[in-house]
């Protein structure tokens, strides 16, 4: 193989590498026996993954963010499955408009989405509450449900709903027992979306945890301000784990379908 036909493989490798390295390095951290962040090492252990086992505001913090990003996938999937069905259904023109608004917390920063979430939900004491996040991260989970669905509503053949119907189905029997099974896979992906989507999110979870519903992420940002340890490292190499798990389930599904 000629040298320039190896370049642009390099050139890959190369950006891989800078991309992953920072997770790297984490990882190595995440296995210090020191008591600060030092790299590299001087020793390997799992004093930081004990530290996190063993306190219990850590544990706190992540069954929050598991229960809020249950109750996400929960809410999230079964609007965005139902506004993706009936979005497809729409005009054209219509459907282009209702796409944009529903697609766009995508695009709006997060900032912006946190303080105008913030300002709606103080109104009627929601800041603080559990359910205050779950609604907010449902906004932010449903355009990633809807935009699975919809790719695979594209892939059906409509004249399946159409002989369902012909045949004396109901449009609720035709939607549960022909339209589901069918977008299945990507109803399931925007689900797994959902989660990390949830799981993950810090900046709304700033503004609305207060201090009765305090999530992981923004644990770690507390942590990150006040007593900087390599704790820190082991629970972001734990979230790294658990993110790469689904995105590969994700990535699977959407080979099978």
């Amino acid at each position: 193989m000629s040298v320039v036909r190896l370049v642009p493989s390099l050139i890959v490798g190369l950006i891989l590498l800078f991309l992953a390295l920072p997770i790297v390095v984490v990882f190595v951290l995440s296995f210090s026996s020191a008591a600060y962040l030092t790299f590299p090492p001087p020793a390997f252990g799992f004093r930081w993954y004990k530290a996190y086992f063993g306190d219990s505001n850590w544990l706190d913090a992540t069954w929050l963010s598991l229960w809020v990003a249950a109750a996400v996938v929960a809410l999230s999937t079964a609007l965005g499955t139902l506004a993706a069905i009936g979005i497809v259904r729409l005009p054209r023109a219509i459907r282009i408009v209702t796409t944009a608004l529903v697609l766009s917390p995508l695009v709006v920063p997060g900032i912006v989405v946190a303080i105008g979430v913030y300002y709606a939900f103080s109104r009627y004491g929601l800041v603080g509450a559990p359910v205050g996040i779950v609604l907010a991260h449902t906004c932010l989970a449903v355009p990633f449900v809807v935009t699975s669905v919809s790719a695979s509503l594209a892939g059906i053949d409509p004249r399946l709903e159409h002989a369902a119907l012909s045949l004396g189905a109901t449009p609720g029997a035709t939607l549960w027992q022909v339209t589901l099974p069918l977008i299945r896979p990507g109803v399931l992906v925007g689900a797994l979306f959902a989660f990390i989507t949830s799981f993950d999110e810090v900046i709304v979870a700033l503004f609305l945890s207060g201090s009765g519903a305090v999530t992981l992420p923004r644990r770690m940002w507390d942590d990150l301000r006040f007593q900087l340890n390599p704790t820190i490292a082991a629970v972001s190499t734990l979230m790294i784990i658990l993110t790469t798990l689904l995105l590969a389930t994700a990535h699977l599904m959407r080979k099978r379908k």
